[in-house]
């Protein structure tokens, strides 16, 4: 039996940074699509039987500022820099970020199941270090789903360990290319990041949900990618 609960809403997140773990990277751009469950149990595809993106889909795309320094890679690779976010004013990942995501999950019907791919080793750990930072929380029932070990492992049990599996890339234009054959669309920013992840997902909906529903893992046990420095808590 799972420890956590049977979600009900799926909220598919991707976050952009200022860099890889080792440099303490911050939040520079996030994305949230909340789909619920019948949704992602019910859904719509075309006449060649491709998943369509569900009718009934909340979005929330936001930009800010870090006060971190981009390395020139994530720069490069995500398009954002300090200078162009400062040139728009955006404020930096703040109380205001944090009731307007607040006000966006508690939208959907709960309990939520957070899903990103790779989330347990980037997305998860760094929101959890922003939040943190803030002493800012999600609700208590909040559970997590990484799809990068979630497929991997589905595989490894289609194949009966079979070394074939391992000659596939698993990462996210990887498996929109083997799913769809076809490139992703707006890749390395947040919100088309979010839309190939929510299509690889629908492509393997049943199996993904019975995962989710056995393996996801609480939000309170996702742990901080660092440290962050003191700052004055949020008033709850």
């Amino acid at each position: 039996m799972s420890e956590v609960p049977r979600a009900e809403t799926f909220v598919f997140l991707d976050l952009e940074a200022t860099g890889l773990p080792n440099v303490d990277p911050e939040i520079a751009e996030i994305s949230l699509f909340a789909v619920h469950r019948s949704s992602l149990e019910n859904a719509e595809r075309d006449e060649a039987g491709t998943p369509m993106l569900p009718r009934v889909l909340d979005k929330l795309t936001l930009c800010m500022c870090p006060e971190r320094p981009f390395t020139s890679k994530a720069s490069e690779i995500t398009g954002l820099s300090s200078e162009g976010l400062a040139q728009c004013r955006k404020a930096g990942f703040d109380e205001a970020v944090v009731r307007t995501l607040q006000a966006f999950l508690s939208r959907q019907e709960g309990p939520i199941c957070l899903v990103a791919h790779n989330g347990f080793d980037y997305d998860f750990p760094l929101l959890c270090t922003e939040l943190q930072r803030l002493g800012a929380h999600l609700p208590q029932d909040t559970t997590c789903l990484d799809t990068l070990p979630a497929l991997r492992g589905l595989d490894r049990a289609h194949s009966h360990g079979t070394r074939a599996q391992g000659c596939k890339g698993y990462s996210l234009g990887s498996l929109f290319r083997r799913y769809f054959q076809a490139e992703p669309s707006a890749a390395h920013s947040a919100e088309g990041d979010v839309h190939t992840l929510l299509m690889v997902f629908l492509h393997r909906a049943a199996e993904l949900l019975t995962w989710a529903d056995e393996q996801a893992r609480s939000w309170a046990h996702i742990q901080p990618m660092y440290t962050p420095p003191d700052s004055p808590s949020l008033e709850d």
